[in-house]
């Protein structure tokens, strides 16, 4: 590999052709401030618009100064990151980006947690000169099922854009518009309900400022708690527990379960249960769709509809629906386990407490905003009432948590109730990309050969890499399985299915980057993607940690379909835990 080597601040370096200026420093320990920029290295994700300018230095024998974040290094490069002139540079850029800034960081949602409001503070802004007779540009506010679009703040640093164009290639978002009205949003400046967007999240994850945030749903969960009248249970997704307590100041990748068990408590919540019993669930009825369709296929049946896709990511529901409404017979009909826990909570669980389904609120703790919209769709609901009332996510329970005064860090551990408090580490794995399809192997093998798994631990099915696969050996079968996490890798296995090319068993999707890990509603990752890892790494270590690690060696399963469904897939399985699927092409609606 061609080397070259230059001087940053008098120190000398050798990096690879091609490498940034900001990447160079970095090696050396100098931290050139960045904003616009942002890279999650391990998912191959990087944006470089170089269009704030807050990273420009000084590069000698060059008249401009150079944006450090898109200029490559040159044999003897001679560069200066903190003169007088660059220092000054910095600090107007920034001064003309606050001018046009609302001034609320008092109320706003990202306050004490936003880039912008960070940078200001690094470069020592007081004041905005002549602000008193600035005119500042002005948006509407967009409010859709799940992310709130307040455009006032937006930076035009186009890392939503880029999060959705190119990662995720959903292409709802777009910039539109010169100078002053220059801003990101859909086609037309139509609502973002009415664009294909899947309510992924990952532009709220990776938004600077309060431009992108969530629907916040934290009042109107408190209202419930607050109504005697009602009996309010809490669901935790896997992907929390490793995440909440990063809001807390705690490292990443920090297992807070028995503290998450306790603050719920603590809240007032009636009953506190876990996802994970949930995706036990879906394993189940999941797995034993795969299995009777793979059955079908070796005998010959030429209707079978191969590979099977996974249903339990909304956020990839609404893009297969938006984009390849023809292959709606594909994916499992499984619903999500968010869902599948509301239907049982208000059948099941409901009778056994004597509780009217009305009566029953059920609540869901989800690291992802797409989990917002699901609740909400029609089809989950029974004469008006949703199986699931509420979800919100992990960054809003851990304010609400902050709200009430509890002091997480110092709470005991305690367990969830039972009977929907009780999972295995197959559960667990659902969190990061590969779990799903890795729990429902521990499962599917053993009710495939009556045999006992000689491992439990699939690490080929493990992995950040955008697409993966894996052949899982069952004896006579040979089942070839397909991952992706991130709809832009979602897209190209998925083009195999319409095509007719792929040859895989089963597909896992998720649409987030590393799965429900870095789920749109998750602690802000500010392009750490070390982050990532340290949750996944966490999501293994609570699966080796649980005494049972397969799904269909969970008792209060087994209990649950001795008692109230008969056996997987079963016509009364079937009403409750599985779904239909639509075509959600949108209509273009302008509003003025």
């Amino acid at each position: 590999m061609e080397k070259v080597k230059l001087t940053i601040d008098n120190k000398t370096v050798e990096v690879p052709k091609g490498t940034t200026i900001a990447k160079a420093a970095k090696m050396l320990g100098i931290d050139i401030p960045l904003l616009c920029h942002l890279e999650l290295h391990d998912l191959g994700i990087e944006n470089k618009p170089a269009g704030c300018r807050i990273c420009v230095v000084e590069v000698e024998g060059r008249r401009n100064l150079a944006p450090s974040c898109v200029t490559t290094c040159e044999e003897g490069m001679v560069v200066k990151t903190h003169t007088t002139r660059v220092l000054n540079a910095r600090r107007t850029v920034m001064e003309f980006i606050l001018s046009d800034h609302p001034k609320d960081c008092l109320i706003c949602p990202k306050s004490g947690n936003c880039d912008l409001q960070n940078m200001a503070i690094r470069l020592g802004i007081r004041e905005i000169p002549g602000q008193e007779i600035a005119e500042m540009s002005t948006y509407r506010k967009d409010t859709s099922p799940s992310i709130i679009r307040d455009l006032d703040k937006c930076i035009m640093c186009r890392r939503c854009e880029m999060m959705c164009n190119e990662v995720q290639t959903v292409g709802a978002l777009s910039a539109i518009n010169r100078g002053f009205m220059a801003v990101v949003a859909p086609a037309f400046e139509q609502n973002l309900e009415y664009s294909p967007c899947t309510y992924c999240g990952q532009c709220v994850a990776v938004c600077p400022t309060g431009a992108l945030t969530e629907v916040n749903h934290t009042p109107e969960v408190l209202r419930a708690l607050a109504d005697p009248s009602k009996t309010v249970v809490v669901q935790t997704a896997p992907a929390v527990r490793v995440a909440l307590g990063e809001e807390f100041g705690m490292k990443p990748g920090t297992i807070v379960t028995g503290k998450m068990v306790a603050a719920l408590r603590a809240l007032g919540f009636d009953y506190v249960f876990d996802t994970d019993f949930a995706a036990d669930l879906t394993i189940m009825e999941e797995g034993t769709e795969l299995l009777d369709r793979l059955t079908r296929y070796l005998k010959g049946d030429t209707s079978v509809r191969l590979p099977i896709l996974t249903s339990c990511c909304p956020g990839w529901v609404n893009f297969f629906e938006y984009y390849y409404p023809d292959l709606r017979d594909v994916p499992s009909t499984a619903k999500s386990p968010q869902q599948m826990f509301g239907a049982i909570a208000k059948t099941y669980f409901a009778d056994k407490i004597g509780v009217d389904r009305n009566n029953l609120v059920v609540v869901s703790i989800m690291p992802c905003l797409a989990k917002k919209y699901e609740c909400q769709r029609n089809e989950f609901s029974l004469d008006g009432n949703p199986d699931v009332d509420y979800s919100i996510s992990t960054r809003e329970l851990a304010a609400f948590i902050k709200q009430a005064n509890i002091d997480f860090k110092n709470l005991p551990d305690e367990e969830f109730d039972l009977p929907l408090g009780e999972s295995t580490g197959a559960g667990v794995i659902f969190g990061t990309t590969g779990g799903v399809i890795e729990a429902a192997v521990r499962t599917a093998y053993e009710l495939y050969t009556g045999k006992k798994l000689g491992r439990i631990d699939f690490t080929e099915l493990r992995g950040f890499e955008g697409v993966r696969s894996a052949t899982v050996d069952f004896g006579e079968l040979k089942l070839n399985i397909g991952i992706a996490h991130g709809l832009g890798n979602a897209r190209k296995l998925l083009d195999d299915v319409r095509s007719g090319k792929s040859k895989f068993h089963a597909i896992e999707i998720m649409a987030c980057p590393g799965g429900c890990i870095g789920g749109g509603g998750q602690p802000l990752h500010h392009g750490n993607s070390e982050i990532l890892k340290a949750r996944a790494a966490a999501i293994y270590q609570e699966d080796r940690n649980k005494p049972l690690r397969k799904s269909h060696e969970n008792p209060v399963i087994i209990k649950l379909y001795e008692e109230f469904l008969g056996k997987p897939n079963s016509e009364k399985a079937h009403k409750l835990l599985h779904t239909h699927y639509f075509e959600r092409k949108k209509k273009i609606i302008v509003k003025p």
